[in-house]
């Protein structure tokens, strides 16, 4: 007969495992992560333009507009203000649909046939290093921005304020993150990536409410913004830095109805989950 005592110390192998194997993922993804910010480093022309550009806008915008009439704008804000809050969503939103060029330029040069031979734990690590990378990079930036409109006396929207700021960046980036990657495994080449970004950075940009309210608007272009990604994480921010930190309160008068800050919220939340479902098919394919 068999002992207990023999048996018994198989029991928490599966636990073990599962943390051996985290661990193991969770040193790649950083590992991969770090390779990138050294990239950077090396090459720090995109960060800069990544924060002078907007920048520019914030500086530029804001003083052509100081002088709008009042009752332009929804509650009486100043346009620096108002602006504010569409250059960071922009500034994140910009970042995050790079994502794929660093994966593009991998797949072009061959690295990234290295990293598929190589003896990873989990080749999903290739993509959480994208996320990572590009969520901090984002997130820096957003930073800049934010900081450099505090500085030009557009407010700045408090601690809880901030954090209803940073949940919908997360959010958002997420989401374009994912666009941006299944493009740079979809697409041939970077050439094709690039013209995609051009193409849809602007439009999206004029087609949301990031410069203007949807009240200046002509119909059709404010059914577009009340459509566009974008609207939906340029009015939480608007309304934090209003003040205005209830997820059930009214940040936006659509032509379709009124939506509240916790309604964008999840719009982004189930648009980010979208995205990731519908490219893990040809991340799997494209990575096995």
């Amino acid at each position: 007969m068999t002992s207990a005592s023999t048996a018994s110390p198989s029991v928490p192998a599966l636990p073990v495992a599962s943390a051996s194997a985290f661990a193991e993922i969770s040193q790649e993804t950083l590992a991969l992560t770090r390779r990138l910010f050294v990239q950077l480093q090396r090459r720090p022309s995109t960060l800069i333009a990544g924060v002078l550009q907007p920048l520019i806008w914030l500086v530029l915008f804001g003083a052509l507009f100081a002088k709008a009439p009042e009752g332009l704008l929804p509650g009486g804000m100043s346009y620096g203000r108002f602006l504010g809050a569409g250059v960071i969503v922009f500034t994140a939103f910009s970042g995050a649909l790079n994502a794929g060029l660093p994966v593009m330029f991998d797949r072009e040069f061959g690295f990234l046939n290295r990293l598929l031979v190589a003896p990873l734990r989990s080749r999903s690590s290739i993509v959480f290093a994208s996320v990572l990378y590009i969520t901090v990079l984002s997130l820096l930036q957003s930073l800049a921005i934010m900081v450099t409109a505090a500085l030009l006396g557009y407010g700045w929207p408090g601690a809880a304020g901030l954090l209803l700021v940073l949940v919908t960046l997360l959010l958002l980036v997420f989401a374009v993150t994912a666009l941006s990657l299944g493009l740079a495994f979809a697409l041939p080449g970077h050439i094709e990536l690039i013209a995609v970004i051009f193409v849809a950075n602007l439009p999206l940009l004029f087609a949301s409410t990031a410069l203007a309210p949807l009240s200046f608007m002509p119909a059709w272009l404010g059914w577009l913004a009340a459509l566009n990604p974008l609207t939906f994480a340029i009015e939480p921010i608007r309304a934090a830095y209003a003040g205005q930190l209830s997820l059930t309160a009214v940040v936006l008068e659509a032509p379709y109805g009124q939506l509240t800050a916790g309604t964008c919220l999840l719009v982004l939340a189930v648009l980010a989950a979208g995205l990731f479902l519908l490219i893990r098919p040809l991340l799997d394919r494209k990575l096995s």
